[in-house]
């Protein structure tokens, strides 16, 4: 796996996470649950900006940016808070996994970016009702 392949990768896993985060948060009411909103709407920031940065950098590197899909298949309804913040956790491990792949594969500026965002999805997953993990981003080691 080149460099490129990995920013494609990881921008491929961007945007399945914004369209994620966009449906999590069109079933999570501001009113009602408020907390889990503003979670689910500083993830959508932080997803938008990492989406935005990584299009540039598969630039710099030769590439076109792959393109989102239409649709992207989630787990279930998605109806209850439970259900909602399971979905945000399993997307922010998703996304730990794929940037530490960026990591491996990467030197200087872009390898620091991509560690201090695995490292900020991996704490983000608290945030949003995850547990703590001893290896975020290798599930193989748990």
């Amino acid at each position: 796996m080149t460099v490129l392949d990995a920013l494609q990768d990881t921008l491929g896993d961007e945007h399945a996470a914004l369209y994620t985060y966009g449906v999590l948060g069109a079933r999570t009411s501001q009113a009602a649950t408020p907390a889990l909103y503003d979670a689910l709407t500083t993830g959508y920031r932080r997803h938008r900006a990492r989406r935005d940065r990584l299009r540039v950098l598969v630039e710099e590197a030769g590439g076109v940016p792959v393109a989102a899909a239409a649709a992207y298949e989630l787990d279930g309804p998605l109806l209850r808070v439970a259900q909602v913040q399971a979905e945000a956790v399993a997307t922010e491990e998703s996304s730990v996994e794929v940037l530490l792949a960026l990591v491996a594969q990467s030197v200087g500026a872009v390898r620091e970016w991509a560690l201090a965002e695995a490292i900020w999805s991996a704490t983000w997953q608290l945030e949003l009702g995850g547990g703590p993990r001893t290896w975020p981003g290798a599930p193989e080691l748990d």
